[in-house]
């Protein structure tokens, strides 16, 4: 019986609706779900009623419904009692992560450490990978999200690789031709880089390492390519894209909620980056910062094992 299982299961109990209760939770749906039948599961007797729409706790869940709200508080108070013994009432992380990770993972991940510290001050450098190194060997920020393997070895900096994450070529939905622009285009699951030779792209600023990676890889299919307009930050790349001033090599995980934009694979082996936690070597991270880097590992793997990391993303180890 774990911890979450009985918050999901309070949840529901009190809202009477799945979906409700997954939203509260900042869950998907199917998943809050997958972990209340495995508490069921473990208890011998089912929790709920479900008919015709109607949640009702069962005699068992009306039994256990005292005792998971008393083991939930019984948890938060050991909680905050070992928390003000870490000296974790107070305190600050000053954390560097890209925009793609902003606009995605990360913000699920905070607010789980703020619940968890609500006194931590959290700060997020946004920036691409090559000024967030930056950012760290200077002492700006204690930890950062950046993209491996750095372009230049830095032997003052400790990295750990914890996602794999897919890129795509994104263009506009609403065209019909495809990303490409052209009808052959959108009978095929995947395009080549080579592919793109001659279209107009949209090109990231300098410093982002997704501009070295296309840029990189253009030139290894023995093109240059054209851009048609570039210096974006994320947000704006994918809404010159969605105005169709051309398509982009993003990562998958920008593309959730966004219906305007399509994402289409590149041809294997594609091109894919590795997401790491770094620090410098020679200072040793504060407590908050070591508290946040043990709470991001935790909500990556229960993601990972619940189904719910974005499309085309995967943890590297446990």
């Amino acid at each position: 019986m774990q911890l979450q299982q009985l918050a999901y299961f309070v949840a529901v109990a009190e809202t009477r609706h799945f979906t409700q209760a997954a939203e509260s939770m900042r869950v998907a749906q199917p998943s809050l779900s997958k972990q209340i039948k495995a508490l069921e599961t473990e208890l011998g007797a089912p929790l709920f009623s479900r008919a015709r729409g109607n949640v009702t706790l069962t005699p068992a869940g009306e039994a256990l419904l005292p005792l998971a709200r008393r083991m939930l508080a019984d948890a938060d108070t050991a909680r905050q009692e070992v928390a003000e013994l870490a000296g974790l009432r107070r305190g600050r992380v000053r954390l560097g992560a890209t925009p793609s990770l902003c606009a995605g993972l990360l913000a699920d991940a905070l607010a789980r450490f703020h619940r968890d510290y609500p006194g931590i001050r959290l700060h997020v450098e946004e920036g691409g990978s090559r000024d967030l190194v930056r950012a760290l060997a200077r002492g700006q920020i204690d930890l950062s999200l950046i993209i491996t393997p750095l372009q230049h070895d830095d032997p003052s900096l400790v990295t750990e690789e914890i996602l794999r994450e897919n890129l795509v070529v994104v263009s506009p939905s609403h065209r019909r031709a495809g990303p490409l622009g052209d009808d052959m285009a959108i009978r095929r699951p995947y395009v080549r880089i080579e592919d793109l030779r001659g279209r107009p792209m949209v090109m990231f600023r300098r410093g982002y390492d997704l501009r070295e990676a296309t840029l990189a890889a253009c030139r290894q299919a023995g093109f240059e390519p054209r851009f048609a307009v570039e210096g974006g930050e994320m947000d704006a790349v994918l809404r010159f894209v969605e105005a169709g001033l051309g398509v982009a090599v993003v990562p998958s995980m920008v593309l959730d909620g966004r219906p305007g934009l399509t994402g289409t694979p590149l041809a294997p082996p594609g091109l894919s980056r590795t997401i790491a936690l770094a620090n410098r070597k020679d200072v040793e991270p504060t407590r908050a910062a070591r508290a946040f880097r043990a709470t991001l590992r935790t909500f990556l793997v229960e993601a990972a094992h619940e189904g719910t990391l974005p499309q085309g993303v995967e943890l590297i180890a446990e």
